[in-house]
């Protein structure tokens, strides 16, 4: 398995959290939860060089975090935009010259295991583009603006897009290039590549990946990292293994 460059943006805020401050810096069992994510990426053998994306506010608080957690891949700091898309613009431009595949995880995505980069970077050798995924549980309904019911969609065909995401770098920045040229607003980087026509493929994902967003959700991520220390092998540098 060739090893893959990693972009983790985490330039958000804490708006729906709630909180004063980015969410990623919020504690969760003694450590901000982006130290858990960068944790799980560095003990992933895939992983050979990891790019944080963040805002200049926050630089200082990473920084003596990353020293502090004292991980075994280093990690390079890089200045965020106003959007995810933005940021992930930037993350592509300050790559190293060397790479040539890269996997973008999203900071606030904190209980991801190194098998879950591992088997992203592994699909690479199969396809230019790939988005980790989960089929969805629950009928899914499109609903117009006065709340009525406009289709259900067959669930069999439906998956609920997580992180990472991987691609061909060269083909990632220019569809980036191409939707700063255009327009273009996605969520997603798949997204992206779908607008230009790339094929993206579908990685098994993980139902304990989920996107800190809420209290709600902070909540869940405690109960599912205490249930990881509980276990014998448990402990606070291997609990995302």
């Amino acid at each position: 398995m060739a090893p893959v460059h990693l972009l983790i943006p985490a330039a958000g805020s804490g708006r729906r959290m709630g909180a004063d401050r980015n969410k990623i810096l919020l504690p969760l069992l003694g450590q901000p939860i982006i130290a858990w994510t960068l944790q799980a990426a560095a003990q992933a053998d895939s992983v050979s060089w990891i790019g944080l994306v963040g805002q200049e506010g926050d630089r200082a608080d990473l920084e003596t975090m990353v020293i502090a957690l004292n991980l075994s891949k280093p990690v390079t700091f890089i200045l965020g935009g106003d959007t995810r898309q933005q940021s992930v613009y930037n993350g592509l431009q300050a790559l190293p010259e060397a790479a040539t595949r890269v996997l973008i995880h999203d900071g606030a995505r904190c209980l991801a295991t190194p098998a879950l980069f591992d088997r992203c970077a592994a699909a690479l050798d199969q396809g230019p583009g790939l988005v980790a995924a989960v089929p969805v549980k629950d009928t899914i309904k499109v609903v117009n603006g006065d709340q009525r019911i406009e289709a259900t969609p067959d669930r069999q065909r439906l998956w609920a897009a997580q992180t990472p995401q991987g691609f061909d770098v060269a083909l990632l920045k220019q569809c980036h290039q191409q939707g700063l040229e255009l327009g273009w607003s996605v969520t997603d980087d798949a997204a992206l590549f779908e607008q230009c026509d790339l094929p993206v493929q579908v990685v098994p994902g993980e139902e304990t990946n989920l996107k800190v967003t809420t209290p709600m959700d902070l909540a869940i991520a405690e109960f599912i990292l205490k249930q990881r220390l509980g276990s014998p092998e448990g402990s606070p540098g291997a609990v995302a293994a």
